[in-house]
């Protein structure tokens, strides 16, 4: 048991790491017509039931420079979170996820035709916050009148309690498609055993109609 937690508190602690670690997202978009592959880029990421989100794009050029920048933000399960259309700057988009479910970011860079550009590519800088990341800590300080250890701690204390949370959404996710899986391996067996017996049967069947058969006919 003391293994267990162990290794549980390495895990936490290196998963901690990557958060803390993690940088924005930076990437060029080439303006086109839209509906093409280089001029639409989509980012993929997981989010889980009534999380906060903090979407955050920091876009190069500005508005009416030949180019329409469009951001829209949507999830597998259809929930729309957001469209803004053409950004320049800093575009900030906050939402309460409704689905444990992937949501897309997808930017789509439009030439106007307006004016001519030289370079036609927007540079893009994407950061996603997620749970106790996109919660404003500043705020939460001033608030509550914590200090600054208190506030790194309950910081640490909610993401710890998202990765728990996140583990045992993945535990129960195994158990359903293990459950899932021996349905499966059940009923292929059950129709494994029916083919064997009507192929038996038909076997049989055989048999006795030919020998019924040759008999009629004097053979046997």
């Amino acid at each position: 048991m003391a293994r267990v937690r162990s290794v549980l508190q390495n895990v936490c602690s290196a998963l901690l790491l990557l958060a803390v670690g993690t940088e924005a997202l930076k990437f060029d978009i080439q303006a086109g017509s839209g509906h093409d592959s280089l001029s639409r880029r989509c980012i993929r990421n997981f989010v889980a039931k009534d999380m906060l989100v903090v979407v955050t794009a920091i876009v190069d050029g500005y508005k009416g420079d030949g180019m329409q920048l469009n951001m829209h933000i949507m999830d597998a399960a259809g929930n729309e979170y957001g469209k803004p259309k053409d950004i320049a700057g800093e575009q900030r988009t906050v939402f309460t996820s409704h689905a444990d479910a992937a949501f897309d970011v997808c930017f789509e860079n439009i030439l106007t035709g307006n004016k001519y550009v030289q370079n036609p590519n927007r540079h893009v800088e994407l950061d996603i916050d997620i749970g106790a990341d996109a919660k404003d800590w500043a705020a939460v300080q001033a608030s509550e009148k914590l200090k600054p250890v208190e506030t790194e701690l309950r910081r640490i204390e909610e993401m710890v309690g998202e990765i728990v949370s996140e583990m045992d959404y993945l535990r129960h996710r195994e158990q359903k498609l293990r459950d899932t899986n021996e349905s499966t391996n059940n009923r292929v067996k059950w129709f494994g055993f029916l083919t064997t017996f009507l192929l038996v049967g038909l076997w049989a069947w055989q048999i006795m109609y030919l020998r019924a058969y040759f008999r009629s006919k004097h053979l046997i």
